[in-house]
C-alpha cells in the first residue's frame, strides 16, 4: 500500500456509476473488540479492560459508510458482514443503528445476507433475538473445537456445552448458520478428526468453515512454536486430515465450494462470495480493508484503515474516514487478484473475464502444462478451475498461471 497524507487520500476519487453488480456488493462492518485474544489469531482486534464506548464507535462507522457512500453511488448491497474482533459483543442497538444507517446510505436488497460474527461465550438468547429484529439474518459462530482441551488450547473462553448450546440458540433464532472450527491442531490424528467432524456436522444446519491450523506470524502460537512447544502436522499428515474433510462433508452433503468452506448448495455464504469472485465492497471499521470499483470496470481502488480502533475513531471524527492507505488495482494486478482469489473456488473463474481485467490471456503453454499434470480442468461452460489434486499446490498453481 501506498501511504500518503491522510486527508488528501480519497480527494480526488471519482466515483464509478455501475460497480459489479453480476458479483454483487458487500459492506464490511468491523467491530474490533474481544474479551481475550486468541493465541493463534492474528486479525486486528483488541482487548479493552474498561467498557467500549459503543455510541462513539457506532456513529465512527456511520460517519465512514457515508463517505464510502459517496464513492459507489447507486449500488443494491447484496450482503452486509459484521466481522471482528467479536460483534456478539455489540448491543443489539448498536447493531441496529448501523444497520439502519447502511440501508439509508444505499439501497439493501430484499434478500441481502446481513451476517454477524459470534463467540459461544458470549451468545444470550435475548441477545441473539435482539439482533435477529435488527435485520441479522445469519450468524456465524467461532466455535473452533469440539473438545474442551483444545479448547483450552486454542485459548477459547468457551467449553464445548457452551458451543452446543450456542448452537441451538442460533439455530432457533436465525434463517441461516455456519460455524468454523480448526483443524490439523497439535498432536490431532486422522481418526480424532473424522469423529470431530462427524459430530459437528449432525449440529451443523448448512454451512461450516473448516481450516486448518497455521502458525501465524506476530501470533502467541508462533513464540511457542519457535521455543518447541507446539508442533503442527507435518504435511503429509496434513494433507491427509484435508483429505477426510472433503470426503466427510461431501458424504454429509456440504461438499467444499471454496478451499475451505463447506456449504449445501445454495447455502454459501454470499458475502465472502463477493469477495472471491472479485466484486465490489467497502471496508468499515479500524484495519477493514476494502476494494472499490473505479471507472471504466477494469481497476479498483484498494483502502485500508488504521488498525488502532481509538486512533480510528479519532480520524473518522476528524475528515469523515479512518482510510489511511490506497492503492489503485488495474490491469495485470486486478488480473491477478481475480486470480488468486477465484481459483479458491470450486466453480472457478471464467477466462475471458480475467483476459478483460488484466488485459492479457492466460499462456497456452503454462495452460497445457497444468492440463497434462491434473492440476486444472476447464468446465462444460468454459469457466477454468484447479482440479482436486491441484488444490494441494493451489499457490504454485496461481503463480504459474500469473507469471
Amino acid at each position: 500500500m501506498t501511504d500518503a497524507r491522510p486527508q488528501d487520500l480519497l480527494a480526488g476519487v471519482v466515483p464509478d456509476p455501475v460497480g459489479t453488480p453480476a458479483e454483487g456488493f458487500g459492506v464490511y462492518l468491523h467491530w474490533p473488540f474481544c474479551t481475550a485474544k486468541c493465541p493463534y489469531c492474528d486479525f486486528n482486534s483488541h482487548v479493552r479492560h474498561q467498557a467500549v464506548d459503543q455510541g462513539r464507535f457506532a456513529a465512527a462507522l456511520v460517519s465512514e459508510m457515508e463517505t464510502m457512500g459517496r464513492l459507489t453511488p447507486g449500488r443494491t448491497v447484496t450482503s452486509i458482514f459484521l466481522g471482528g474482533g467479536t460483534p456478539s459483543l455489540m448491543d443489539p442497538a448498536t447493531v441496529q443503528a448501523v444497520l439502519d444507517a447502511v440501508a439509508r446510505i444505499w439501497t439493501v436488497a430484499g434478500d441481502a445476507e446481513v451476517t454477524l460474527e459470534a463467540n459461544p461465550s458470549s451468545v444470550e438468547a435475548a441477545r441473539f433475538r435482539g439482533y435477529r429484529a435488527a435485520g441479522v439474518n445469519r450468524v456465524s459462530l467461532g466455535v473452533q473445537a469440539m473438545n474442551d482441551a483444545d479448547l483450552r488450547l486454542l485459548g477459547r473462553l468457551h467449553d464445548t456445552a457452551q458451543a452446543r448450546e450456542a448452537i441451538e440458540i442460533a439455530r432457533a433464532t436465525f434463517p441461516r448458520l455456519s460455524f468454523d472450527l480448526i483443524y490439523a491442531r497439535p498432536g490431532q490424528t486422522v481418526e480424532a478428526w473424522t469423529a470431530e467432524l462427524e459430530a459437528a456436522i449432525r449440529l451443523a444446519a448448512d454451512h461450516l468453515s473448516l481450516y486448518q491450523l497455521t502458525i501465524e506470524p506476530g501470533t502467541m502460537f508462533e513464540a511457542l512454536h519457535k521455543a518447541g512447544r507446539i508442533a503442527v502436522p507435518d504435511p503429509d499428515l496434513a494433507a491427509d486430515l484435508f483429505v477426510a474433510t472433503q470426503a466427510i462433508t461431501a458424504a454429509a452433503g456440504l461438499p467444499a465450494y471454496e478451499i475451505s468452506n463447506h456449504a449445501a448448495p445454495g447455502a454459501e455464504s454470499r458475502h465472502n462470495l463477493i469477495y472471491w469472485r472479485y466484486g465490489e465492497y467497502v471496508g468499515i471499521g479500524a484495519g477493514a480493508h476494502g476494494r472499490i470499483a473505479l471507472p471504466g470496470g477494469r481497476s479498483r481502488l484498494a483502502t485500508s484503515t488504521e488498525r488502532m480502533p481509538e486512533a480510528w475513531a479519532t480520524l473518522v471524527e476528524a475528515r469523515g474516514h479512518g482510510v489511511t492507505a490506497v492503492e489503485a488495482v488495474d490491469g495485470v494486478s486486478a488480473g491477478d487478484e481475480m486470480l488468486l482469489m477465484g481459483l479458491r473456488l470450486r466453480e472457478g473463474i471464467d477466462p475471458i473475464r480475467f483476459e478483460a481485467l488484466s488485459g492479457r490471456p492466460f499462456d497456452p503453454a503454462r495452460i497445457d502444462d497444468l492440463l497434462s499434470h491434473g492440476m486444472i480442468e476447464f468446465l462444460p461452460d468454459g469457466r477454468l478451475r484447479a482440479s482436486s489434486d491441484g488444490w494441494f499446490v493451489l499457490d504454485a498453481i496461481v503463480a504459474d498461471l500469473a507469471a
